[in-house]
């Protein structure tokens, strides 16, 4: 049994005496790139394939703060934000290529997507950097240490002197385990080419959460989603019918239209989901050994088992101050609902919020595009308002993976 009455969580700057490294920026025609030393060993590699309001921002905090892991948040924003307004599903080809980069600590990709005439990336130029352990610690930053668990005040690390991205590749040489997690790779196919490559060890966790409350908070975020859900929408297939969004005779607002869009990225979603479940359910070779699905609702539920079976697949070790960290996130008092914020919370209500939220019509239409994905991972459907509501009936049962 955890005792946190000594565990003490802060968002205060973990003060390093140690000296900062400054050097110049480095460009590509930099002697000392041509003669970078060759890795002794294999890195261990994992990707996070999961979707938008998935709990994934939380997940991706146990690996941000394990003191071995070099983790990076959402790098594929930057290829969605210069190509908008693409669809989905044409991007998947530029997630993977930049994949490829980062895993071999090739950060150069970042300027392909950069403004014409713009000035050189940093190290806080990177989406989530100033939420990143690594960047806002020692010897990048003087503000935190990558070995002391905590968050990261952004507010902090945005007061950090910005690092070429040559240095950031140095430090990423210095790590024997890189995460990346991110929501723009739609299938665990895509990956496949990368999986195969015998120079990369890469592993994927598969992060999902009950399609229903994936929908329900992505309404709530409709307004930091509009770009990402116009984008995924663009990748539904014209010829399908369609199940009306809301009874016949109601109405439709503004609030209905960016509602529409919420729950209609669904069907591709979950439609991709589909066909990774399926891959991991007779998996090829490339997949053998390499694939973990973790539900959210385990998560958060059961927070300090979950963290142990991720660690061990990505060959990590737990230590008492990150599962008390896991134990207390999932745990606190706050109802916060603002999008995109990892806070402490009662997480297992957060969970089932949905079933008294959504309308039947939402929760019809969910099921409608999600029930093949939800009918291997275990989730139910309901039959109608009052089943839905009610809180003392589980929806959840064993996962067939």
């Amino acid at each position: 049994m955890l005792n946190l009455a000594n565990y003490r969580w802060t968002k205060e700057p973990q003060q390093c005496n140690l000296q900062m490294r400054s050097t110049p920026y480095q460009g590509r025609s930099d002697i000392r790139f041509l003669y970078r030393p060759s890795l002794a060993k294999k890195r261990q590699l994992v990707y996070v394939l999961t979707t938008w309001r998935s709990g994934s921002s939380f997940f991706g905090e146990l690996f941000n703060q394990h003191p071995e892991v070099f983790f990076l948040y959402e790098p594929m924003w930057h290829i969605w934000q210069k190509l908008y307004p693409g669809d989905a599903v044409s991007l998947q080809g530029a997630a993977r290529d930049m994949l490829s980069s980062l895993y071999r600590c090739d950060l150069s990709v970042f300027q392909l997507y950069n403004s014409p005439g713009g000035k050189n990336f940093t190290s806080l130029g990177l989406f989530g950097a100033t939420l990143n352990k690594v960047i806002c610690s020692f010897p990048l930053c003087s503000a935190y240490r990558k070995e002391v668990v905590g968050m990261v005040d952004d507010k902090v690390c945005k007061k950090c002197p910005p690092q070429s991205l040559r240095l950031l590749e140095e430090e990423c040489l210095k790590y024997n385990t890189i995460v990346i997690k991110g929501v723009r790779v739609l299938d665990v196919n895509v990956l496949a080419p990368l999986m195969e490559d015998p120079s990369l060890d890469l592993k994927v966790i598969h992060l999902v959460r009950d399609p229903r409350a994936v929908a329900n908070s992505r309404i709530k975020s409709r307004h930091g989603l509009i770009r990402e859900n116009l984008q995924v929408v663009r990748s539904r297939d014209p010829k399908l019918r369609r199940i009306p969004f809301v009874d016949p005779g109601h109405k439709i607002s503004k609030k209905d239209g960016a509602d529409y869009h919420s729950v209609g990225a669904m069907e591709v979603i979950c439609d991709r989901t589909y066909r990774s479940l399926r891959t991991a359910l007779n998996p090829p070779n490339w997949l053998k050994g390499k694939y973990m699905a973790v539900r959210y609702e385990d998560l958060v539920e059961k927070p300090v088992k979950t963290l142990r079976n991720v660690y061990q697949f990505a060959n990590l070790s737990a230590n008492l101050d990150i599962e008390s960290f896991a134990l207390n996130m999932t745990n606190g008092t706050s109802s916060s609902s603002k999008p995109f914020i990892v806070s402490a919370r009662n997480a297992t209500q957060a969970a089932s919020a949905w079933r008294t939220v959504l309308s039947i019509q939402q929760i019809k239409q969910v099921e409608e595009y999600c029930h093949h994905a939800m009918a291997i991972l275990g989730y139910e459907r309901v039959r109608t308002a009052g089943e839905a509501k009610d809180l003392s009936k589980s929806l959840l049962t064993a996962s067939k993976l």
